[in-house]
């Protein structure tokens, strides 16, 4: 899997481990965090959610137009590192729970998010721009869609253990308190305190006190403990996302000398055989088409993207949190993604260079098409397992399902599973093609895009946590699945033209 690729290919997805890291911890808890911490219904969490999203992938552009003009794409991704760094550790500091003054602390949260988000920006667009030159040349071309699946994979790694690491370390200072973990606490402590607690919510609340540790002498008392608690143990995770950062940092400066240099190919007035051939209209078609697929991924994006969100809340809300007799939270399920790119990477490169040594390898965007109708079937099975689920209304009336009236988590599971099977047809294939057919003076502003692209599809993100809200389950996965088919037929569509631009 690892011959012929280039030897700054793993130092660079090493480098990347830390932002990836993050980006799980934000996945598997920021909705999670702003519902507990501010009381924020999944509507309004959801909304929060999709711009953070939106801002990560859209300031990307941003982050390549600056790498672009400065022609300095190494000092970039460092200081994004370094600013990203900053934002966790302003999400890190512990403030009071239940919150004085809301506007105030929530503004402190929104502007953490901010900061991380734009060194995201410099960093995440940059570092594939710097993988994809490594590329540019005869030696390496050929290698390039396996070269960036093999990046993908390793960027991974990192993002298997946040989950685990968020909740070890929330749990702990939980348990260090005295408490216990319960995922439906949290909602019924802001009802007491908002004085809405009442019927079987109340009788639930009740019951659960003493399971978790706690005196249902004094309910208002304990809502007050519990929220602090509960959410100062999330601000402490999201610290862990800090060290990680730092990691990243120690091994991007350690392995800078295997990255190329732009800089240097501009002083040695070395250009390769496609930039001498380019012109301003070959330059256009190359735009136009990446402004074509990019438009396509919207839908995908918006669709996988509820991983974070959705789905998040359906493993809190409807999904029995055990497995094989152990038990779980709804954060665990956040892990399931990167594992499976981590499990299946290698496999799927494989199949794919078996297939090229046949001859018989499906283009780029062949891939792409393919991804989306797999993306598809990952929120059919959804589809098919809420069937028989209550409304979001009465789940939130009954202060939340009895374990034994939840889905079984292998629903959950099997869906991570074949939505990775489609993550890996699309996302690293994508940032393959972005580098391929990008004009080569354009690569940090054409990566920019496809993050941009991605940024659009998660700013969608909150009407996925409407419709959560508002209709039957089933039907909103419905809705993901109409969106996957939409974007599989346009690629289908346009696949003739994008095979021809990207020879």
């Amino acid at each position: 899997m690892f011959k012929g690729q280039p030897k700054g290919l793993i130092a660079a997805a090493l480098a990347n481990m830390g932002e990836r890291f993050g980006l799980y911890t934000m996945m598997a808890i920021l909705v999670l965090f702003l519902q507990a911490k501010y009381g924020l219904n999944g509507k309004d969490a959801g909304l929060i959610y999709s711009i953070f999203y939106f801002s990560i992938y859209i300031l990307a552009f941003v982050g390549g137009l600056i790498a672009d003009r400065i022609r300095n794409y190494k000092g970039t991704i460092f200081a994004g590192l370094i600013v990203m760094a900053a934002g966790y550790v302003l999400m890190a500091i512990p403030t009071p729970t239940p919150v004085p003054n809301k506007t105030l602390f929530l503004t402190i949260t929104l502007a953490g998010l901010f900061i991380i988000a734009f060194g995201n920006g410099l960093f995440k667009g940059n570092l594939q721009a710097l993988v994809g030159q490594m590329y540019d040349n005869e030696k390496y071309g050929k290698l390039r869609d396996s070269g960036f699946s093999i990046f993908y994979m390793f960027i991974n790694v990192g993002a298997i253990f946040a989950p685990f690491a968020a909740v070890g370390i929330r749990n702990w200072w939980l348990k260090s308190h005295g408490l216990g973990y319960n995922a439906d606490l949290p909602d019924l402590c802001h009802q007491q305190l908002e004085g809405t607690l009442s019927g079987d919510a109340l009788a639930r609340y009740q019951e659960l006190i003493p399971q978790v540790g706690g005196s249902a002498s004094d309910l208002t008392g304990f809502a007050n403990e519990y929220l602090s608690v509960f959410s100062t143990g999330f601000h402490y995770a999201f610290g862990a996302a800090i060290v990680a950062m730092l990691i990243s940092v120690v091994i991007y400066l350690g392995n800078k000398g295997k990255f190329p240099s732009v800089q240097k190919k501009a002083k040695d007035a070395t250009v390769t055989k496609e930039e001498v051939k380019m012109d301003a209209k070959e330059v256009k078609q190359r735009i136009y088409a990446l402004l074509a697929v990019f438009s396509v991924v919207i839908f995908f994006w918006f669709s996988f993207h509820q991983n974070g969100l959705t789905l998040t809340l359906f493993a809190k809300e409807y999904t029995e949190l055990s497995i094989f007799g152990m038990d779980i939270t709804a954060e665990v399920f956040q892990s399931m993604n990167p594992f499976f790119v981590v499990f299946l990477t290698p496999i799927i490169v494989a199949v794919f260079g078996w297939l090229r040594a046949k001859g018989k390898e499906p283009s780029t965007p062949r891939k792409i098409a393919i991804g989306m109708f797999i993306a598809a079937l990952g929120y059919v099975l959804m589809l098919v397992g809420s069937l028989n689920v209550p409304l979001h209304e009465d789940v939130v009336a009954m202060g939340g399902l009895e374990q034994a009236q939840r889905v079984t988590p292998f629903l959950l599971i099997g869906t991570y599973f074949i939505l990775t099977v489609a993550e890996l047809f699309i996302s690293p294939l994508g940032i393959s093609f972005v580098s391929k057919v990008a004009p080569p003076h354009l690569q940090g502003v054409m990566q920019g895009g496809w993050l941009g692209a991605t940024a659009v599809g998660n700013q969608l993100l909150f009407i996925g946590a409407i419709l959560y809200e508002s209709i039957p389950i089933w039907m909103t996965w419905g809705v993901f699945v109409v969106a996957c088919v939409i974007s599989m037929f346009t690629m289908i569509f346009m696949l003739k033209w994008l095979e021809r631009v990207a020879k």
